[in-house]
């Protein structure tokens, strides 16, 4: 594409510049991922880049700045759980289009095993990628302990058990919406609410826990909480364990809308109703959960502004900025299922 600015065959920073009305220094701030750039400006200079067809010389960008202009997701689970977990996918679509935005590129690791943890952290110490988000961390997994040791540049998906103030994390609001789901099914008539939690290593698993704990107050009861490990089998196994444990239940609360899924799926062989019977409830929201039968009533993670975030966070740290920590909340949206 020729530029309209010069009619020079490859339009360059100052061409970008003269269409946005900014200065060159402003689209360099745009185009190397700093947050130091008024979001008008920064449409402005994007739309510009669009309009102008201007692309990063990247080789020439990594010898002058000594960097990859690449990011790693780096998902520490096994390899089938990003396909089985919508989550995954949809952090992952949207850490690529955020990049993606930056003319920079992203790529996936997954490390589920010990071997494939060290390769990740091998790989990223070598200087193939300048940072690593990381998703889904386990407290007692020493890669995000690792990773701190080498001084790689680090977001993590969720609070850092361990590792808080030390790591820049994006999360939702884990107690908080666990509240308010627990609120939701009680204020539906509800009145024996079980719930079953995530991983007690897992920012999930241990906050939404403290949230179903800390909205009933007295009328908790560890009878009528049961585990499981996100997985809809999981899900289905803690349900059968609640049944069996304290048959009066007259709701459930699982901590991720997969554990939810299992958990319907065992209430209706058991011949109990949702919600007529057992009210259900789910946290995420990632599309799982409309299409569920019934659909499910459950909390809403905004995985799009995540990613977003994260990348954001990460090039900050990159560049050399404090590692900070951001929290977002999880809204309520209400289907069928309680």
């Amino acid at each position: 594409m020729v530029s309209t600015a010069t009619g020079r065959g490859r339009p360059t920073i100052r061409d970008v510049a003269a269409a946005a009305g900014v200065s060159r220094g402003t689209v360099s701030r745009v185009i190397n991922g700093g947050r130091w750039v008024s979001p008008e400006s920064r449409v402005a200079v994007e739309r510009a880049i669009a309009d102008t067809g201007y692309r990063t010389n990247q080789h020439a960008r990594s010898l002058a700045t000594g960097r990859s202009s690449s990011l790693a997701f780096l998902l520490t689970e096994p390899q089938d759980m990003l396909f089985a977990d919508p989550n995954f996918a949809i952090l992952l679509r949207g850490a690529a289009e955020a990049l993606a935005r930056r003319q920079m590129t992203l790529v996936l690791l997954v490390a589920g095993t010990p071997v494939e943890r060290e390769n990740a952290a091998a790989y990223v110490a070598d200087g193939h990628v300048d940072g690593v988000l990381l998703i889904s961390t386990h407290a007692d997994d020493p890669l995000l302990a690792d990773l701190v040791a080498r001084g790689i540049p680090t977001v993590s998906c969720g609070l850092p058990l361990g590792y808080t103030g030390q790591v820049a994390s994006v999360s939702v609001d884990e107690v908080g919406g666990a509240r308010t789901m627990v609120r939701h099914l009680r204020s539906t008539g509800r009145r024996r609410v079980a719930m079953i939690a995530g991983p007690l290593d897992t920012p999930g698993g241990r906050y939404r826990l403290d949230g179903y704990r800390d909205e009933l107050g007295a009328d908790y009861d560890a009878r009528y909480v049961a585990y499981g490990d996100y997985t809809a089998g999981s899900g289905a196994a803690a349900m059968a364990e609640l049944l069996d444990r304290v048959p009066d239940l007259d709701a459930v609360f699982a901590a991720s809308d997969t554990m939810a899924a299992g958990a319907i799926a065992t209430l209706r062989k058991h011949g109990r109703r949702v919600p007529a019977d057992v009210a259900v409830g789910g946290f995420d929201d990632a599309g799982l959960a409309a299409t569920l039968d019934p659909p499910l009533t459950t909390m809403h993670q905004p995985f799009d502004l995540i990613s977003a975030e994260m990348v954001g966070l990460l090039l900050d740290v990159v560049a050399g900025g404090p590692h900070k920590s951001v929290t977002m909340p999880a809204s309520l949206v209400v289907r069928t299922s309680a």
